[in-house]
């Protein structure tokens, strides 16, 4: 697999350059997600990182690079555009009616 070498801006991660796995397209992915062991032993901290471009081209405007940047809120892809054919969001909300006893 190839994989290039990227920059992390904010969080813990600031500064660090680490490799990055390249997908089919030539391109990191959109959203990179960190675990973080608890040291009570509790479940971990998920540090959520998005890719932005780090510079364009003069003429073309093309994309030099990719970096990516801290997302406090660690919503990754929630507010991204979803589209009518797309698979429903999974979400936590008991499915039937409101008043149904039986769901």
């Amino acid at each position: 697999m190839k994989s290039q070498d990227t920059l992390f801006e904010g969080g813990p991660m600031d500064g660090r350059v680490l490799p990055v796995l390249l997908g089919p397209t030539g391109h990191p992915p959109k959203t990179y997600r960190i675990p973080v062991p608890d040291a009570a032993g509790g479940p971990p901290t998920v540090l959520v990182y998005r890719r932005t471009p780090r510079g364009h081209t003069r003429r073309l405007g093309l994309v030099r690079g990719w970096k990516y940047v801290h997302d406090p809120e660690g919503l990754g892809d929630a507010d991204r555009l979803r589209w009518p054919w797309s698979r429903p969001r999974r979400d936590n909300t008991p499915h039937g009616k409101p008043d149904d006893p039986t769901g």
